[in-house]
């Protein structure tokens, strides 16, 4: 089974990824866009028990105006968030893909919040589901569907 192993800046967090993710998306949304520090939030999702989070972790939670609570697992040294989870996403766990540092990493079939994304920004490929329009919450290894996100739930 693949183990793919995502870690913070300082390397002290880290999170073992087991199996192939079941969605690998980008976000333009404003909350992942200040999560990320970057104009799109890139990230897989695997079912929680596929994911081990090991070393000191802080959480913190935010409530979206949906009303769904995310948890984001962050480093206390330097400040990276490794892991969430969202209520909205039943029974997965998000990881932002720049933790893993892996060039090889799978491509996102997923770009959703589009009607926020930033100008100048392209997601590319022929697999790759653009929306602007929000969906329902997915079971845990689902990836069909519209591909996009509540309006205030992140990605």
């Amino acid at each position: 089974m693949e183990e793919r192993i995502a870690k913070c800046r300082c390397g002290q967090l880290q999170a073992v990824c087991l199996g192939e993710p079941v969605r690998v998306s980008v976000c333009h949304c404003l909350d992942c866009q200040r999560r990320s520090g970057s104009a799109f939030a890139a990230q897989a999702r695997w079912p929680e028990a596929q994911v081990t989070l090991t070393g000191v972790a802080r959480s913190w939670v935010r409530v979206a105006d949906s009303g769904h609570r995310a948890t984001y697992s962050f480093c206390p040294e330097c400040g990276s968030t490794v892991t969430y989870q969202v209520e909205g996403w039943p029974g997965l766990t998000a990881v932002p893909i720049g933790a893993f540092a892996d060039p090889t990493f799978p491509p996102p079939r997923f770009s959703v919040y589009e009607h926020r994304k930033h100008p100048w920004t392209l997601v590319l490929g022929d697999e790759v589901e653009h929306s602007s329009t929000p969906s329902s919450a997915r079971s845990p290894g689902s990836s069909s569907g519209s591909g996009g996100e509540a309006p205030a739930r992140t990605d």
